[in-house]
């Protein structure tokens, strides 16, 4: 077969696809929202290119850019015009640049913004537009705007502005051009438009890569030069020849002819080519007849894809290039042979180790070799991408190792570079946009869980191959959900556990984000805008209002469903809550939302089984919607006085105060604190947007923005917990919850520095996992005192580790629903949970004091009587404790452990109210009502056997 092909350019992403993004009416909503409809593909100038690393750790310039750009033939006058700036998770546009000038045609113009630290490095060209903006080295938000009015959109809101010309969300950003952000940068990568195309999606349109800043004093793009009407005659060259021993081609722009054996082919998806190796080669790596040079070269040619098969004999003519840096020929015919040829065989062969080792494989296939584990599954949902580690482990946070700065946190990110590694799925779609959502997922299904951490085992041969700056395994051709079971070259190993590691103890304390849990829904509140689902139906509020959760009670529903299935297999006694709904931002009781979950757990487990602390009398003037909670079992547990929150403090005016509270097991002393511990729950400032202080910047050594609040608000709560403590007379004190610091920033040192010990670390895990590294944001540091009380402490990987696409708010983005009841991905944050002996340096005695005739006692002293303790009812001076099941005393049961757990013995002078449970004659009751000398086991009486 021989054919010719027309196609001499490559685009990632199809004009079709994007345009529907932006044609869409306003009233119809998209899977996920897209940020605006007003940029078009023929805008008159376009963001080309974004670099926010500038002066930081590892940068290549010392100061931040915005690149514009003019694909029209005329110039574009920008006189009146601006660049705003917005932080990724930012609800505001917090810089603004104004611009004078004008873009040259076919030419770029230059904004400079922010110095960085170091301004030793090289200097931008000539800005056209100086600015002073301090812009995130990994993700945010920038808009062209043809006014100077500063924006107050965000997400589809921005459809509405008319002089919003352009826009880029990259990493996290909240806002962004069609299905999805581009992807996140680096403090050495910048966000840039594949060859200036502009079909309105950001994650289509943009690539990663070394910035390449220009301004209007640039040369403009020459016109193509016009193909000669002789072409010269084409080289025959080996594939070996074609690729060199560089990291580029030395035949680059040259027609050649070249053989080679069909490995791969991808006539769907995006890719649009196959891949090419020399007969015979592969194999053993020893016997590699062309050491330091690629056997293999990507062929880009649609139709040839779609016409050949794997295994062909084919030879291509056609012209050599660089395609961001994977080489490539471009045919203009090709052959499929007659003769026989040797066949390929896979490379065996461990993940290389240098760049150079790399490159002599570029194209090649591959049986690859050795360990490799997850080490990243957001962008499955979105990309069909899971990224792996070569070895047995993860990728880690640098500063979860080594303090920022340090040369342990240096070499921590040389060894995730080095191991780092992608397998995809053999196309550029997009899942979660419109024009694919029907298609169901590759890798991911409701069987076999990808999570971070999993053993990967390779069932058949890959394509090493290198584009979107990363290196990949790619299947031998486009992997989709419905052909998984022919094409899919890797499984994965379920690390999932049911439930966390005993910690031992006679108390039990977790410490639990439960992202965002709002029973005041969406719905109910003027102005939200959602996340809907491919469907357009609401799923989860985006913006514009004060909820933050779920968008309707049938989501409540789902995501209530997963965190009470999550606290349930906890087995905690207290938990430390982060980020649930302050219920007085909506004029109800503080409280509310805190005993709707409570409402909702004592459904599923039984009436009584848990409580929750209550709000403190006194609570800051000025909170966010979001807040600190505790809730217990009472059978396990006992509040000691009242919860504290820590009440007028500057440093934290950006976030959450803390929240106090003394603990002791069900049953202990009340007028000792030998058995208490004082817990105080937080959740400090996210990393995302820049805090007030000076130092609040993120200054690109890994600690993210606001570092300098976290310090402040860690320095606060040292205080804070030294004062409630030496109130409450005890010593062992429980730090927990999100402090959104790795185990080795500055926060977290304050914290030990003060005598502090971070528990999680002992347990060898991880709770939370961004950019494809894990690290912990969420922590439990305990007092000298109660580091001595510690039994055990175990991180329970039920969330961090488990695929985005598992959670109540991506229900029904595509046709693979993998929504579930089970606690997997119920938040982004794993529990911790740690195990306290109280007891232990306790008397063995009753602490009690014994009952006197001539004392007067009131309601709640306890007092030892006859090898007993009783608790008085009411105001009572004379009265003999026992002397009657109906008088002023109750006798105090006592703990009686069964299979079940440790419950209190039932007493006939003790008053239940309905919902606690006892043991009495070896069984287990619950009380259905108010009762007080009525023995379980009676006919139609109060009392309900539990198992």
């Amino acid at each position: 077969m021989t054919a010719t092909s027309p196609t001499l350019r490559r685009l990632r992403t199809t004009w079709t696809a994007a345009l529907a993004a932006v044609l869409v009416p306003a009233a119809v909503a998209l899977p996920t929202v897209p940020s605006a409809a007003v940029p078009s593909p023929g805008s008159a100038v376009v963001i080309d290119e974004v670099y926010g690393g500038g002066g930081n750790s590892g940068a290549v310039y010392d100061r931040d850019f915005i690149e514009l750009y003019n694909p029209g033939d005329e110039p574009v006058a920008l006189d009146g015009w601006s660049v705003q700036y917005g932080s990724a998770t930012g609800t505001t546009w917090s810089g603004q640049t104004d611009l004078t000038g004008e873009v040259p045609a076919g030419g770029s113009f230059l904004v400079a913004q922010a110095y960085g630290s170091n301004t030793d490095l090289p200097d931008l060209p000539a800005p056209d537009v100086e600015g002073t903006i301090a812009m995130s080295g990994t993700g945010a938000k920038v808009a062209l705007v043809s006014s100077t009015e500063r924006l107050s959109c965000l997400g589809a809101a921005c459809a509405d502005v008319a002089d919003l010309v352009d826009l880029v969300g990259w990493g996290s950003a909240n806002t962004y051009l069609g299905g999805a952000p581009a992807r996140a940068t680096t403090n050495s990568t910048s966000v840039s438009r594949v060859e200036h195309v502009n079909t309105v999606d950001n994650a289509a349109d943009f690539t990663i890569g070394t910035p390449t800043p220009a301004g209007s004093g640039a040369d403009p793009e020459p016109e193509p030069t016009p193909t000669p009407t002789d072409e010269p005659e084409p080289q025959t060259v080996t594939i070996a020849e074609i690729q060199g021993t560089g990291s580029a081609s030395p035949l680059v722009g040259e027609t050649v002819t070249t053989r080679g054996v069909v490995t791969a082919a991808y006539p769907t998806g995006g890719f649009d080519g196959l891949y090419l190796q020399t007969e015979g080669s592969g194999g053993d790596p020893a016997e590699d007849a062309t050491p330091g040079a690629s056997d293999a070269v990507f062929v880009y040619s649609a139709d040839a894809a779609g016409q050949v098969a794997v295994g062909d004999h084919l030879e291509v003519t056609g012209v050599v290039g660089e395609y961001f840096d994977l080489t490539q020929v471009t045919p203009t015919s090709w052959t499929v042979l007659d003769e026989p040829a040797a066949a390929v065989k896979p490379t065996a062969t461990t993940w290389p180790a240098t760049e150079a080792e790399r490159e002599a494989l570029e194209s090649m296939l591959l049986a690859p070799q050795g360990d490799y584990t997850v080490t990243d599954n957001y962008s499955t949902n979105l990309y069909g991408t899971v990224g792996l580690a070569a070895g047995d482990t993860p990728l880690v946070q640098p500063t979860s190792v080594g303090r920022p700065g340090s040369d342990e946190a240096t070499a921590q990110a040389a060894d995730n570079a080095a191991r780092a590694v992608q397998l995809d799925d053999g196309a550029t779609w997009n899942y979660s946009g419109s024009a694919r959502s029907a298609t169901p997922l590759p890798w991911l299904n409701d069987a076999d869980p990808v999570r971070v951490g999993a053993t990967v085992t390779f069932t058949g041969p890959v394509i090493l191959d290198y584009r979107y700056s990363a290196w990949s395994f790619q299947p031998l051709e486009q992997l989709t959900g419905e052909n998984a079971d022919l094409v899919q070259p890797a499984t994965f190993a379920d690390t999932r556990e049911a439930s966390p590691q005993d910690v031992g103890g006679d108390l039990t304390v977790g410490t639990f984000n439960v992202l965002n849990y709002f029973t005041t829904t969406g719905d109910q509140v003027d102005g939200c805008q959602y996340y809907t689902d491919r469907a357009g139906n609401p799923i989860s509020v985006r913006t514009g209002c004060l909820a933050r959760g779920a968008a309707d009670a049938e989501n409540l529903e789902r995501q209530e469903a997963k965190i009470v299935a999550a606290i349930g297999e906890l087995g905690a006694d207290v938990v430390a809550l982060e980020e649930v709904e302050n219920s007085a931002a909506f004029g109800k009781d503080r409280d509310q939302a805190l005993a709707d979950l409570v409402d909702a757990l004592n459904a599923a487990e039984g009436a009584g089984t848990w409580a929750y602390a209550p709000s403190p009398a006194e609570v800051p003037a000025d909170e966010d919607v979001i807040r600190n909670a505790f809730i217990y079992r009472p059978d396990a547990a006992e509040t000691v006085g009242e919860s504290r929150i820590l009440l007028g403090s500057e440093a934290f005016g950006n976030a959450r105060e803390p929240l106090a509270q003394v603990f002791q097991p069900a049953g202990g002393a009340a007028t000792d604190a030998g058995d208490d511990v004082l817990v105080v729950t937080n959740h400090f400032k996210s990393k995302g947007s820049a805090g007030p202080w000076p130092g609040d910047a993120d200054a690109g050594d890994g600690q993210g923005a606001s570092n300098e609040s976290r310090v402040r608000q860690a320095t606060a709560l040292v205080d804070f917990a030294d004062e409630v403590a030496a109130d409450a007379g005890t010593d062992r004190v429980l730090l927990a919850g999100d402090f959104n610091a790795y185990e080795q920033e500055d926060p977290i040192k304050v914290l030990t520095d003060a005598g502090y010990t971070d528990l999680g670390p002992t347990t060898g895990k991880y709770s939370y996992s961004f950019g494809g590294q894990v690290g912990s944001l969420d922590h439990v540091l305990a007092s000298p005192a109660a580091l001595d009380a510690v039994t055990g402490t175990d991180i329970w990987n039920i969330n961090a580790y488990e695929p985005v696409a598992n959670e109540y708010s991506r229900y029904n983005y595509n046709a693979t629903i993998l929504y579930d009841t089970t606690p997997f991905r119920s938040s982004d944050h794993d529990p911790l949970l740690v195990g306290l002996d109280l007891g232990a340096d306790g008397p063995t005695e009753p602490t009690d004091p014994a009952w006197e005739r001539g004392v007067v006692y009131t309601a709640g002293d306890r007092v030892s009587h006859d090898g007993q303790v009783f608790e008085a009812l009411w105001w009572t001076r004379g009265e003999t404790p026992g002397s009657s099941p109906w008088g002023a005393w109750a006798e105090v049961g006592q703990p009686v452990e069964t299979d079940a757990g440790t419950y209190p013995a039932w007493t006939s002078s003790q008053v239940y109210v309905g919902g606690e449970t006892v043991v009495h004659d070896g069984e287990r009751w619950q009380a259905r009502w108010w009762t007080r000398n009525q023995e379980p086991g009676l006919a139609h009486g109060p009392w309900q056997r539990q198992g």
